[in-house]
Protein backbone atom coordinates (compact mmCIF):
# COMPACT_ATOMS: atom_id res chain seq x y z
CA UNK A 1 0.00 0.00 0.00
CA UNK A 2 1.29 3.74 -0.79
CA UNK A 3 1.84 5.72 1.78
CA UNK A 4 0.07 8.76 1.88
CA UNK A 5 2.41 11.84 1.54
CA UNK A 6 2.65 13.80 5.08
CA UNK A 7 1.93 17.48 4.98
CA UNK A 8 6.12 18.23 5.05
CA UNK A 9 6.34 16.44 2.15
CA UNK A 10 3.24 18.21 -0.07
CA UNK A 11 4.36 21.64 1.48
CA UNK A 12 8.35 20.91 0.23
CA UNK A 13 7.46 21.52 -3.41
CA UNK A 14 5.16 24.64 -3.27
CA UNK A 15 8.16 26.32 -0.68
CA UNK A 16 10.60 25.46 -3.63
CA UNK A 17 8.55 26.63 -6.54
CA UNK A 18 7.64 30.14 -4.50
CA UNK A 19 11.38 30.15 -3.86
CA UNK A 20 12.17 29.97 -7.40
CA UNK A 21 8.96 32.09 -8.56
CA UNK A 22 10.73 34.88 -6.09
CA UNK A 23 14.60 34.73 -7.27
CA UNK A 24 13.26 34.52 -10.86
CA UNK A 25 11.85 37.77 -10.20
CA UNK A 26 14.64 39.20 -8.17
CA UNK A 27 16.73 38.55 -11.51
CA UNK A 28 14.41 40.13 -13.90
CA UNK A 29 13.70 43.23 -11.67
CA UNK A 30 17.62 43.58 -11.41
CA UNK A 31 18.32 42.96 -15.16
CA UNK A 32 15.88 46.08 -15.45
CA UNK A 33 17.42 47.70 -12.50
CA UNK A 34 21.07 47.91 -13.84
CA UNK A 35 20.48 49.12 -17.79
CA UNK A 36 17.85 51.61 -15.84
CA UNK A 37 20.49 52.86 -13.43
CA UNK A 38 23.61 52.83 -16.28
CA UNK A 39 23.05 56.85 -16.47
CA UNK A 40 23.81 57.37 -13.34
CA UNK A 41 27.49 55.80 -13.42
CA UNK A 42 28.37 57.72 -16.31
CA UNK A 43 30.12 60.94 -14.27
CA UNK A 44 32.29 59.58 -11.29
CA UNK A 45 32.13 61.90 -8.15
CA UNK A 46 35.77 62.54 -8.32
CA UNK A 47 38.47 62.36 -10.46
CA UNK A 48 39.64 59.92 -12.31
CA UNK A 49 43.94 59.12 -12.05
CA UNK A 50 45.52 56.20 -14.41
CA UNK A 51 47.61 53.79 -12.09
CA UNK A 52 48.81 50.58 -13.94
CA UNK A 53 47.33 51.42 -16.54
CA UNK A 54 43.49 50.86 -14.91
CA UNK A 55 41.63 54.17 -13.81
CA UNK A 56 40.77 55.12 -10.17
CA UNK A 57 38.89 57.47 -8.62
CA UNK A 58 40.06 60.04 -6.04
CA UNK A 59 37.35 62.62 -4.02
CA UNK A 60 38.71 65.87 -2.85
CA UNK A 61 36.77 68.22 -0.70
CA UNK A 62 37.43 71.32 1.30
CA UNK A 63 40.55 73.60 1.64
CA UNK A 64 43.61 73.28 5.06
CA UNK A 65 46.95 73.39 6.49
CA UNK A 66 46.18 69.76 6.61
CA UNK A 67 44.99 66.62 4.48
CA UNK A 68 43.01 64.22 6.06
CA UNK A 69 42.97 60.90 3.75
CA UNK A 70 39.93 58.49 4.23
CA UNK A 71 40.40 54.70 3.57
CA UNK A 72 37.59 52.76 3.40
CA UNK A 73 37.04 49.19 5.10
CA UNK A 74 37.05 45.89 3.05
CA UNK A 75 33.76 46.03 0.86
CA UNK A 76 32.65 49.08 0.95
CA UNK A 77 31.17 49.68 -2.21
CA UNK A 78 31.27 53.16 -2.14
CA UNK A 79 33.89 54.93 -0.21
CA UNK A 80 33.41 57.87 -1.32
CA UNK A 81 29.25 58.32 -0.06
CA UNK A 82 30.05 56.33 3.07
CA UNK A 83 32.32 58.28 4.25
CA UNK A 84 30.65 61.77 3.49
CA UNK A 85 28.78 62.25 6.74
CA UNK A 86 32.31 62.79 8.15
CA UNK A 87 34.13 64.54 5.47
CA UNK A 88 31.40 66.97 4.96
CA UNK A 89 31.78 67.92 8.79
CA UNK A 90 35.62 68.37 8.62
CA UNK A 91 35.94 69.94 4.56
CA UNK A 92 35.24 73.45 6.39
CA UNK A 93 38.66 73.34 7.97
CA UNK A 94 41.00 70.42 6.22
CA UNK A 95 41.56 69.47 2.97
CA UNK A 96 39.77 65.82 2.54
CA UNK A 97 40.60 62.97 0.61
CA UNK A 98 39.12 59.57 -0.27
CA UNK A 99 40.47 56.62 -2.12
CA UNK A 100 38.61 54.48 -3.91
CA UNK A 101 41.30 51.69 -4.70
CA UNK A 102 40.53 49.08 -7.09
CA UNK A 103 37.41 47.01 -6.93
CA UNK A 104 35.41 50.11 -5.09
CA UNK A 105 33.07 52.69 -6.57
CA UNK A 106 34.16 54.59 -9.34
CA UNK A 107 37.16 52.93 -9.67
CA UNK A 108 37.74 49.96 -12.52
CA UNK A 109 37.90 46.06 -11.02
CA UNK A 110 40.88 44.40 -12.25
CA UNK A 111 42.94 41.47 -12.07
CA UNK A 112 45.75 41.65 -11.05
CA UNK A 113 47.51 41.17 -7.76
CA UNK A 114 46.30 42.82 -4.56
CA UNK A 115 49.14 43.01 -1.76
CA UNK A 116 48.73 45.19 0.40
CA UNK A 117 52.32 46.83 -0.80
CA UNK A 118 50.88 47.18 -4.00
CA UNK A 119 47.91 48.80 -2.58
CA UNK A 120 49.76 51.30 -0.60
CA UNK A 121 52.04 52.58 -3.81
CA UNK A 122 49.08 52.79 -6.03
CA UNK A 123 47.16 54.51 -3.73
CA UNK A 124 50.65 56.99 -3.09
CA UNK A 125 51.17 57.27 -6.63
CA UNK A 126 47.35 58.56 -7.06
CA UNK A 127 47.90 61.03 -4.87
CA UNK A 128 51.13 62.12 -6.33
CA UNK A 129 49.68 62.38 -9.52
CA UNK A 130 47.00 64.30 -8.36
CA UNK A 131 49.43 66.89 -6.57
CA UNK A 132 48.33 66.29 -3.35
CA UNK A 133 51.19 66.28 -1.16
CA UNK A 134 51.65 65.04 2.45
CA UNK A 135 52.78 64.45 5.18
CA UNK A 136 48.56 63.03 5.64
CA UNK A 137 46.33 62.50 8.44
CA UNK A 138 45.32 58.46 7.57
CA UNK A 139 41.79 57.97 8.49
CA UNK A 140 41.37 54.40 7.77
CA UNK A 141 37.96 52.44 8.37
CA UNK A 142 38.15 48.63 9.39
CA UNK A 143 40.93 46.16 7.21
CA UNK A 144 42.72 49.47 6.04
CA UNK A 145 43.91 50.09 9.11
CA UNK A 146 47.17 47.89 7.90
CA UNK A 147 47.47 49.83 5.11
CA UNK A 148 47.47 52.95 7.63
CA UNK A 149 49.98 51.00 9.83
CA UNK A 150 52.54 49.76 6.69
CA UNK A 151 52.27 53.52 5.50
CA UNK A 152 53.39 54.96 8.44
CA UNK A 153 56.28 52.11 9.17
CA UNK A 154 57.54 52.58 5.55
CA UNK A 155 57.13 56.28 4.87
CA UNK A 156 56.91 57.72 8.34
CA UNK A 157 57.68 61.73 6.73
CA UNK A 158 54.31 61.21 4.29
CA UNK A 159 52.37 60.43 7.67
CA UNK A 160 51.23 63.30 10.11
CA UNK A 161 49.19 61.19 12.47
CA UNK A 162 46.44 58.37 12.38
CA UNK A 163 42.70 58.43 13.60
CA UNK A 164 41.33 55.35 13.61
CA UNK A 165 37.57 54.89 12.30
CA UNK A 166 37.32 51.01 14.15
CA UNK A 167 40.47 50.39 12.09
CA UNK A 168 41.45 46.61 12.17
CA UNK A 169 45.04 45.18 13.86
CA UNK A 170 47.04 42.61 13.01
CA UNK A 171 45.88 40.91 16.63
CA UNK A 172 42.12 41.14 15.05
CA UNK A 173 42.84 38.52 12.42
CA UNK A 174 44.37 35.87 14.77
CA UNK A 175 42.66 32.92 14.68
CA UNK A 176 40.80 34.36 11.29
CA UNK A 177 39.04 31.51 8.84
CA UNK A 178 40.74 33.14 5.75
CA UNK A 179 38.59 29.97 3.94
CA UNK A 180 35.37 32.12 4.64
CA UNK A 181 36.53 34.93 2.06
CA UNK A 182 36.02 32.49 -1.27
CA UNK A 183 32.99 31.55 0.59
CA UNK A 184 31.65 34.84 0.97
CA UNK A 185 32.85 35.99 -2.72
CA UNK A 186 31.66 33.04 -4.07
CA UNK A 187 27.69 33.69 -2.38
CA UNK A 188 28.35 37.31 -3.47
CA UNK A 189 28.75 36.55 -7.14
CA UNK A 190 25.94 34.18 -7.08
CA UNK A 191 23.65 37.38 -5.10
CA UNK A 192 25.00 39.96 -7.39
CA UNK A 193 23.63 38.11 -10.77
CA UNK A 194 20.32 36.82 -8.91
CA UNK A 195 19.85 40.29 -8.12
CA UNK A 196 19.42 39.46 -3.91
CA UNK A 197 22.64 41.55 -3.12
CA UNK A 198 20.56 44.69 -4.22
CA UNK A 199 17.85 43.58 -1.80
CA UNK A 200 20.93 44.13 1.53
CA UNK A 201 21.04 47.60 0.17
CA UNK A 202 17.65 49.52 1.29
CA UNK A 203 17.54 52.63 2.88
CA UNK A 204 17.49 51.52 6.30
CA UNK A 205 21.07 50.05 5.79
CA UNK A 206 22.86 52.73 3.23
CA UNK A 207 24.80 55.51 4.88
CA UNK A 208 22.84 58.38 7.01
CA UNK A 209 22.50 61.93 5.47
CA UNK A 210 22.42 60.86 1.49
CA UNK A 211 19.42 62.60 -0.33
CA UNK A 212 17.56 60.20 -2.13
CA UNK A 213 19.44 60.03 -5.44
CA UNK A 214 23.03 59.60 -3.53
CA UNK A 215 21.12 56.25 -1.93
CA UNK A 216 20.02 55.19 -5.47
CA UNK A 217 23.69 55.94 -6.77
CA UNK A 218 24.71 53.55 -4.01
CA UNK A 219 22.48 51.04 -4.56
CA UNK A 220 23.54 50.98 -8.34
CA UNK A 221 27.42 50.91 -7.60
CA UNK A 222 27.01 48.26 -5.00
CA UNK A 223 24.59 45.93 -7.32
CA UNK A 224 27.54 46.17 -9.85
CA UNK A 225 30.39 45.39 -7.78
CA UNK A 226 29.63 44.45 -4.01
CA UNK A 227 32.36 41.83 -2.77
CA UNK A 228 34.06 41.36 -6.44
CA UNK A 229 37.75 39.39 -6.80
CA UNK A 230 39.74 42.07 -6.29
CA UNK A 231 38.46 42.42 -2.52
CA UNK A 232 38.49 38.96 -2.44
CA UNK A 233 42.07 38.78 -3.18
CA UNK A 234 42.52 41.92 -0.69
CA UNK A 235 41.56 39.50 2.28
CA UNK A 236 43.47 36.89 1.25
CA UNK A 237 46.67 38.99 1.25
CA UNK A 238 45.95 40.33 5.09
CA UNK A 239 47.77 37.47 6.50
CA UNK A 240 51.19 38.48 4.90
CA UNK A 241 50.50 42.38 5.60
CA UNK A 242 49.80 41.32 9.50
CA UNK A 243 53.34 39.98 9.02
CA UNK A 244 54.83 42.42 7.73
CA UNK A 245 53.33 44.87 10.27
CA UNK A 246 54.64 42.52 13.19
CA UNK A 247 58.63 42.52 11.76
CA UNK A 248 58.77 46.34 11.73
CA UNK A 249 59.04 48.58 14.69
CA UNK A 250 55.63 49.65 15.71
CA UNK A 251 55.08 53.33 13.78
CA UNK A 252 55.81 56.50 16.09
CA UNK A 253 53.00 59.03 15.09
CA UNK A 254 50.19 60.01 16.79
CA UNK A 255 47.05 58.09 16.85
CA UNK A 256 43.73 58.63 17.36
CA UNK A 257 41.28 55.14 17.65
CA UNK A 258 37.39 55.45 17.66
CA UNK A 259 36.55 51.80 18.67
CA UNK A 260 33.05 50.50 17.98
CA UNK A 261 31.19 48.05 20.65
CA UNK A 262 33.01 45.07 18.45
CA UNK A 263 29.69 43.21 18.02
CA UNK A 264 29.59 44.18 14.09
CA UNK A 265 33.18 41.97 13.93
CA UNK A 266 34.76 38.33 14.25
CA UNK A 267 37.23 39.67 16.32
CA UNK A 268 37.35 38.22 20.37
CA UNK A 269 37.21 41.12 22.37
CA UNK A 270 37.51 44.13 20.01
CA UNK A 271 37.73 47.03 22.26
CA UNK A 272 40.65 45.14 24.12
CA UNK A 273 42.87 44.84 21.30
CA UNK A 274 42.13 48.48 20.53
CA UNK A 275 43.22 49.04 24.03
CA UNK A 276 46.01 47.15 23.70
CA UNK A 277 47.43 48.10 20.97
CA UNK A 278 47.26 52.11 21.91
CA UNK A 279 49.13 51.21 24.45
CA UNK A 280 52.18 50.24 22.97
CA UNK A 281 52.51 53.20 21.39
CA UNK A 282 54.08 56.30 22.90
CA UNK A 283 51.17 58.64 21.54
CA UNK A 284 47.64 57.09 21.01
CA UNK A 285 44.45 56.56 22.45
CA UNK A 286 41.49 55.01 22.57
CA UNK A 287 37.59 56.51 22.23
CA UNK A 288 35.02 54.06 22.85
CA UNK A 289 31.54 54.73 21.03
CA UNK A 290 29.69 51.87 21.91
CA UNK A 291 28.41 51.51 18.07
CA UNK A 292 28.50 49.86 15.14
CA UNK A 293 31.59 48.91 13.02
CA UNK A 294 30.91 51.51 10.68
CA UNK A 295 31.88 54.47 13.46
CA UNK A 296 31.94 56.98 10.86
CA UNK A 297 28.04 56.80 9.90
CA UNK A 298 26.83 55.99 14.02
CA UNK A 299 28.68 59.08 15.36
CA UNK A 300 29.79 61.44 12.66
CA UNK A 301 29.59 64.54 14.93
CA UNK A 302 31.28 63.68 17.55
CA UNK A 303 34.12 62.12 15.61
CA UNK A 304 34.14 65.27 13.58
CA UNK A 305 34.92 67.36 16.95
CA UNK A 306 37.20 64.89 18.25
CA UNK A 307 39.22 64.79 15.33
CA UNK A 308 39.30 68.72 15.26
CA UNK A 309 40.65 68.75 19.09
CA UNK A 310 43.05 66.13 18.62
CA UNK A 311 45.01 67.78 15.84
CA UNK A 312 44.71 71.23 17.33
CA UNK A 313 46.49 69.33 20.25
CA UNK A 314 49.22 68.50 17.44
CA UNK A 315 49.28 71.69 17.01
CA UNK A 316 49.88 72.68 20.42
CA UNK A 317 52.56 69.93 20.70
CA UNK A 318 54.51 71.51 17.58
CA UNK A 319 54.70 74.77 19.10
CA UNK A 320 56.45 73.22 22.11
CA UNK A 321 53.01 74.05 23.94
CA UNK A 322 51.20 72.15 26.77
CA UNK A 323 47.78 70.85 25.69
Amino acid sequence: MAKTPTPACKALPITLAVLASALAAAFAYNRAALAREASLLEQPLGQMVEIDGHRMCVHTQGEGARTLVFLSGSGTASPILDFKGLYSLLSDDFRTVIIERFGYGFSDVVSTERSFETILRQDREALAKLGIEGPYVLCPHSMAGLEAILWAQAHPEEVEAIVGLDMALPRCYDGFDFGSVRRLACLAEIGRKLGVVRLLYGDASLPGGLSRDEKALYRAIASRIAVNQVIVNEGLAVPAACAAIDAAEAPDVPMLLFASDGSQTRAKDWVGLQCDFAAGLADARVVELGCGHYVHNFEPARIAAEIKAFLGEINMSQRGMTP
